[in-house]
C-alpha cells in the first residue's frame, strides 16, 4: 500500500488532520459549536468552488472563504447565542448560493465538485501535504500559545470574563482556527462531513477522560483510528474512504455511550 505515493500523502495529510481535529474538537464541543462547524463545512465547499472558478486550488478557495465568514459570525453575534444560531444561517445561506453560482459558472467537471464535497485521497499531492503540514502546525501552535486562557473561556466563560480575558476576541481567534481546521481537513472527508471528526472523536473522549488535555489525547486517538483505519479499508476496498470514518467513528461514540450506561448504572 506506501508503495504508492498518494497513499504516503493520504496517511501524512490524515495524521496531522486527526491531530488537528482531535484538539480542536475538544473546544467545539465545550462551546457547543458542532453547528457552526457543519456551517463551516458548507462554506467550505462554497470557497472550493470560487477556487475553481477563479483557477486557484480548492484549499485556498476554502480557506479564503471560511476565514471571512468565520470573522464575520464573530463580529456579528457577540456572545448573544441566539443572535449567534441567526447570523450563521444567513451567512451560510450567503455563501452556500455563492458556491453554487461559482460552480456553474466554472468549467469544471460535476465529478471535480464531487471531490470537493466527499473528499478524494488520489487527489492528495505532496505540495497539498506541504500546505496542510504548514496550517496544521501554525493552528496546533496558536492553540498552544493561547491555551490556557482559551480552555478558561470554553468551560467557564464567566469565570474567565472575570479574571479579565478577552472572551470575544478569544472567540474570533477560536473561530478562524476552526475555519483553517475544517480547510484542512476537508481534504480527507470532503467538506460535506467534516464535522464528522470535529465533533465524533471529541465527543466520545468525553465519557473515557476527565481532564481537558485527557480529552485531547483521547479525541486525538480515536481520530487517528478512524482516518488510518478508514484509509486501509478504502485501500482494500475501493469504496469511500469517507464512508468508513464516519462508520468509525460512530461506532466509537456508540461504544461510548454504552459504556457511560453501564457506568451509571453501577454507581447507581
Amino acid at each position: 500500500m506506501f508503495s504508492f505515493e498518494f497513499m504516503r500523502n493520504a496517511y501524512t495529510a490524515g495524521t496531522l488532520i486527526a491531530i488537528v481535529s482531535g484538539v480542536m474538537g475538544v473546544f467545539v464541543i465545550a462551546r457547543k459549536m458542532a453547528f457552526m462547524t457543519h456551517t463551516l463545512s458548507e462554506i467550505g465547499f462554497a470557497g472550493a468552488s470560487f477556487g475553481m472558478f477563479a483557477g486557484w486550488s480548492p484549499l485556498n478557495g476554502m480557506l479564503l472563504f471560511t476565514i471571512v465568514s468565520s470573522i464575520l459570525v464573530g463580529r456579528l453575534s457577540g456572545t448573544n447565542e441566539s443572535r449567534r444560531e441567526s447570523v450563521i444561517s444567513a451567512i451560510s445561506g450567503l455563501f452556500i448560493g455563492l458556491g453554487i453560482l461559482f460552480l456553474a459558472l466554472s468549467d469544471q467537471s460535476s465529478s471535480y465538485a464531487t471531490n470537493i464535497l466527499f473528499g478524494s485521497v488520489v487527489g492528495i499531492s505532496r505540495a497539498d501535504v506541504w500546505q496542510m503540514s504548514i496550517l496544521s502546525l501554525a493552528i496546533l501552535l496558536v492553540v498552544l500559545l493561547v491555551y490556557r486562557n482559551l480552555k478558561d473561556a470554553s468551560f467557564d466563560p464567566t469565570g474567565a470574563r472575570a479574571n479579565g480575558v478577552a472572551v470575544n476576541i478569544l472567540g474570533v481567534v477560536f473561530l478562524v482556527l476552526l475555519a483553517l481546521s475544517v480547510s484542512v481537513a476537508a481534504q480527507i472527508v470532503g467538506s460535506l462531513l467534516i464535522f464528522i471528526l470535529l465533533t465524533l472523536p471529541a465527543a466520545s473522549a468525553r465519557y473515557f477522560a476527565h481532564s481537558v488535555s485527557g480529552m485531547m489525547l483521547t479525541a486525538v486517538g480515536c481520530a487517528l483510528l478512524g482516518v488510518w483505519l478508514g484509509l486501509y479499508l478504502g485501500y482494500l476496498t475501493n469504496w469511500p474512504v469517507t464512508f468508513f470514518i464516519a462508520v468509525i467513528e460512530a461506532a466509537i461514540y456508540g461504544i461510548a455511550l454504552l459504556v457511560n450506561h453501564y457506568q451509571s448504572q453501577i454507581t447507581e
